[in-house]
């Protein structure tokens, strides 16, 4: 496949595309939002038809403006002939409404999750998610905003009118085979999109524009800048505004982030500037600079891209005259962030991304993978962590790969503590969702699980390298509810039962806080419902194994036993 792709070096040279106007995604508002997920297509190259995916409609997706505070419903059918999901990303609800893997929408089903917007007013986004098939869809069209508005920021001096001072700029690079189809699982991304428009330009007034950025791609970071280096202001982060804007002319974006800037265009009428990516600026091991990995650790195709290590426009801009009633100063400050405190956190947990060896005398590439978390690739069936409502958590991320990987928590905005080791810049003070951890470093965050807990659903933890994701950098956790959690024998033993349902294999963890042994005489029987005893083994502390792959589909009861206690829970067998 990669030779294959290799070929599309010469196919790739795609500026010559006479400009066109950016597209501005449909803005649709209230609270119950009817989607469409549909095939379509497009014509992007020699006029060959392209086939695309969009939601209500054939290309791209329309942008939600929703407001915190408001309960709400999106009904999603799937008019494809393929599953898929979509994931809110950045969205703190329920596990069973987030979309992940587990959200499964087949080909004519209607999903309808519903769940009251608890998020503070950013920009947010939605996207397929699971299947094996983020990369494909998402690159075939199926990426939007989510705008959610609240009153504190209501009250700022800010744009606020769509498409016209206030921006959506969906950033994606994407490849194209010969036949000009969509390929994925390659690394030669030579195309260029703006809101899915091939070469854009967009007319603006002269005055102060809000530009919601979003990097969608499936690989590629941006480092954003303009064309004259002038200055921007950083207003917001992936889950809110800062307390201040940050003055600066370059920002660093990896996939799945978003960010929120101000640029002041008063005084320009009549000129041109460009919204550019500077790659020749990018720090070693991000996708995106000149040279990623070292000796036999490379990808293959890298140093073929053009686009890596350079600098390029983005979206040109044609600056008209200003509007009436036009904003011409930056606000000097923004809403106070309310950071979790360290001294709050109750417990620390390590993830370690690593290459992981599928085959035993086919060494992984340290640049290409595979990658997995924790010694681990994505099994959907395994819970990797498990985490108790209300509980403040400490987690650092370890980079042992030589290329940089944006990390994306599901459920919880959170506050990087540390860097590296290194003090953080203002603008990783605000909320976040994606951090990059760069190649050899480390990464440390606090964040809260509030509000949900479900002992059958679990949240993600991935990689938003889509590739990677696909590929099974990716994790499960699941917020319990401790109140809830069966306690038996000794006061201080607690245990837990998952998945459920379950195909071959049961896992019982039980944690034992005073580390004794006390309930070593501790047994794990199944039942059927006759009340006969199909399998009886003994339990020990932390994770216990149950094989169920000799029994039945059907519902079994699983029977912890210590003395004279117990504890009995229903599963489902599929």
């Amino acid at each position: 496949m990669r030779q294959f792709f290799s070929s599309l070096f010469l196919f790739s040279i795609l500026f010559a595309k006479a400009q066109s106007p950016l597209y501005i995604p449909t803005l649709l508002t209230g609270i119950t939002f009817n989607l469409k997920v549909q095939n379509g297509s497009q014509i992007f190259f020699d006029n060959i038809p392209t086939p695309t995916y969009g939601i209500n409609g054939p290309w791209m997706c329309p942008t939600l403006m929703v407001n915190k505070g408001d309960s709400i419903r999106l009904n999603v059918t799937n008019n494809l002939n393929v599953r898929t999901t979509i994931h809110w990303h950045g969205l703190h609800i329920a596990a069973k409404n987030d979309g992940g893997p587990h959200q499964i929408i087949l080909p004519s089903m209607l999903w309808s999750p519903s769940f009251k917007v608890r998020n503070n007013a950013a920009t947010y986004w939605y996207h397929p998610h699971g299947a094996g098939q983020t990369e494909q869809q998402i690159s075939k069209g199926l990426a939007g905003l989510i705008i959610v508005k609240d009153s504190a920021e209501a009250s700022l001096n800010l744009p606020r009118n769509y498409g016209v001072d206030d921006i959506p700029v969906i950033i994606q690079s994407k490849a194209f085979d010969a036949l000009k189809q969509v390929a994925i699982a390659t690394d030669m991304d030579t195309a260029l999109f703006i809101n899915g428009t091939l070469n854009p330009y967009l007319n603006l007034p002269a005055q102060v524009i809000r530009f919601r950025l979003l990097n969608a791609s499936s690989l590629r970071s941006y480092n954003i800048g303009f064309s004259d280096s002038r200055v921007f202001y950083q207003l917001g982060t992936d889950g809110g505004l800062l307390d201040t804007p940050i003055a600066r002319t370059r920002l660093i974006i990896s996939p799945g982030e978003r960010a929120e800037i101000l640029v002041n265009f008063s005084g320009m009428m009549g000129q041109t500037i460009n919204l550019e990516n500077f790659g020749t600026e990018l720090p070693s091991g991000i996708y995106g600079t000149k040279n990623l990995g070292m000796g036999a650790d490379t990808i293959p195709e890298y140093k073929a891209n053009f686009l890596n290590g350079a600098d390029f426009k983005l979206l040109k801009l044609v600056i008209g005259a200003a509007l009436t009633g036009a904003i011409t100063n930056i606000p000097s400050t923004l809403i106070p962030l309310g950071s979790y405190s360290p001294s709050s956190a109750t417990r620390q947990r390590s993830i370690v991304m690593d290459t992981i060896r599928l085959i035993a005398f086919d060494p992984p590439n340290r640049a290409e993978g595979p990658f997995g978390m924790n010694n681990r690739s994505f099994d959907i069936d395994s819970i990797n962590e498990v985490v108790y409502l209300n509980s403040t958590e400490i987690w650092t991320l370890v980079n042992k790969t030589l290329v940089a990987h944006p990390f994306h928590i599901h459920d919880v905005q959170f506050n990087i503590l540390n860097q590296g080791g290194n003090a953080l810049s203002r603008s990783n003070k605000g909320w976040k969702d994606v951090v990059l951890v760069l190649p050899g470093d480390s990464v440390k965050f606090i964040t809260r699980f509030a509000d949900f807990a479900d002992d059958m659903v679990p949240y993600m933890f991935h990689c938003h390298l889509l590739h990677h994701e696909d590929d099974g950098m990716m994790g499960s956790f699941k917020v319990i509810n401790a109140a809830g959690i069966g306690i038996y024998g000794a006061a201080h033993t607690k245990f837990e039962i998952f998945p459920n349902p379950v195909n071959n294999f049961l896992t019982v963890r039980i944690e034992n806080t005073n580390n004794d042994s006390s309930e070593s005489n501790t047994r794990i029987c199944i039942l059927n419902l006759l009340g006969e005893t199909v399998i009886n083994q003994s339990a020990y502390q932390s994770f216990n194994i149950v094989d169920l792959s000799g029994l039945s589909k059907g519902i079994y009861l699983v029977k912890i036993a210590s003395g004279k206690t117990s504890f009995i829970k229903k599963i489902i067998l599929e």
